[in-house]
């Protein structure tokens, strides 16, 4: 019978951390269990002991997913640091300690940007602060000035990568990197990176982020119940652990780049085919049937050109990825006549018979996008707009910590030698 060992036992066996256990078990390198009657978490003792023998698990590679069409990619090294905002065990996702669908049935991206950044609702509860977050109108004549320059049809990720250094430019404050002052540069952050996007429609702008981005993104009025699926989606977004560009993010910060750079950081990261850019090639997908029989037709193209079925499968989750699962319901509910969604429907039936592995988030925000009728590469934007918030709380963890990450490489290259000199 396997031996189960608590959680400090097993720390100390392993010579890490207690938080850093819960790494482990999200990237499937230890084995956990819940102790009868109680929240406390046992591990497998014989796992604990191997790993022990061979040292922390920093260079390990793993498949990248269950299935090589999932869109998790190809292997990936793991670097593990410790962090207090989100953790991902038992194919749940949670912000500090709290479920993030649960967070996603009534609360928006401004409560959860505060339950990240200072580990508390009551400052989002708090009435004095929702009129905050709005960008100065000189950060938004500067961020709406530099995208306006770009060509037409140029997507929306790309506007944002041009607006957010625009935004540093007018904040003569951003190199101030006490709490307060991270978190008010947020506020403002955040609020440009919408404000300044082209408008889609004519509609007034209302005052949540939520309401402001969906005017961004959808040339026509959205069907009711859309923006609460919109104001689901960001909360769901808005971190997720090490993400390739969180850890980008977190070592911009541990530099003590000031806010906006690390947020520039994680933008020219996100868009990459294997993270949120990975949203827009299912968008483009999605795009290319006209109505659910073609669904076949679509993901038989991919597979003989021997291309991924983009928004499968996922790294971290062994079952369904939580937020596509609460995020397509919602979907459901809000559009049920939708063809565009019955066209996504029919997608998730063909890759299921192909042993494809369940959808994940990108999948979600692209059948989102087109039920919505959005502009091309909404939901890259949408991912963008919410991660800002967690990239942010990672950079105020990397503030406080004063220590700069540094990995060393392992090198593989030729075997020094001398070389002569020319006689």
């Amino acid at each position: 019978m396997a031996e189960w060992i608590g959680a400090s036992e097993a720390a100390r066996r392993l010579g890490i951390k207690e938080a850093s256990l819960y790494s482990y078990v999200s990237r499937g390198v230890l084995s956990r269990r819940r102790a009868d009657g109680s929240r406390s978490s046992l591990f497998n003792a014989a796992e604990v002991e191997r790993l022990a023998g061979r040292g922390r698990p920093r260079g390990r590679q793993s498949g990248g997913g269950a299935h090589p069409n999932g869109s998790s990619g190809p292997g990936t090294a793991e670097f593990v640091i410790e962090t207090a905002l989100t953790e991902i065990a038992d194919d749940k996702l949670r912000y500090r300690g709290v479920d993030a669908t649960t967070l996603a049935a009534s609360r928006t991206i401004e409560d959860v940007a505060y339950l990240l950044w200072a580990g508390s609702l009551d400052e989002a509860d708090a009435s004095s602060q929702r009129g905050e977050w709005q960008a100065t109108a000189t950060a938004i004549a500067a961020g709406t000035a530099a995208q306006s320059a770009l060509p037409v049809g140029t997507l929306p990720l790309e506007r944002l990568q041009v607006i957010v250094p625009a935004l540093a430019a007018a904040d003569p404050l951003r190199l101030h990197l006490d709490p307060p002052a991270v978190m008010a540069a947020g506020r403002c952050l955040i609020s440009g990176m919408v404000d300044c996007l082209p408008a889609a429609s004519t509609a007034a702008g209302p005052s949540t982020i939520a309401e402001r981005l969906i005017g961004k993104l959808c040339p026509a009025e959205p069907a009711p119940g859309l923006a609460d699926v919109l104001r689901a989606a960001l909360v769901l977004l808005a971190d997720h652990e090490l993400a390739a560009s969180t850890l980008a993010a977190r070592v911009a910060a541990s530099m003590r780049a000031d806010p906006y750079a690390v947020v520039a950081t994680g933008l020219g990261a996100v868009g990459g085919a294997l993270h949120g850019g990975a949203s827009f090639g299912a968008e483009v997908m999605l795009r290319s049937a006209a109505q659910p029989s073609d669904a076949a037709r679509v993901v038989g193209e991919l597979l003989r050109r021997g291309e991924r079925i983009p928004g499968f499968g996922h790294f971290v989750y062994r079952g369904s990825d939580p937020r596509a699962v609460f995020l397509m319901g919602m979907l459901r509910q809000a559009v049920p006549d939708s063809v565009p969604l019955a066209i996504a429907e029919a997608v998730i039936t063909e890759a299921a018979g192909r042993a494809l592995p369940a959808p994940n988030i990108d999948f979600a925000l692209a059948a989102f996008a087109t039920a919505g009728h959005m502009i091309p590469g909404a939901g890259e934007a949408i991912f963008a707009v919410a991660r800002a918030a967690g990239w942010l709380a990672h950079a105020l963890e990397e503030y406080a910590r004063n220590t700069p990450i540094r990995p060393r490489g392992v090198y593989t290259g030729p075997i020094a030698r001398l070389v002569s000199r020319p006689q």
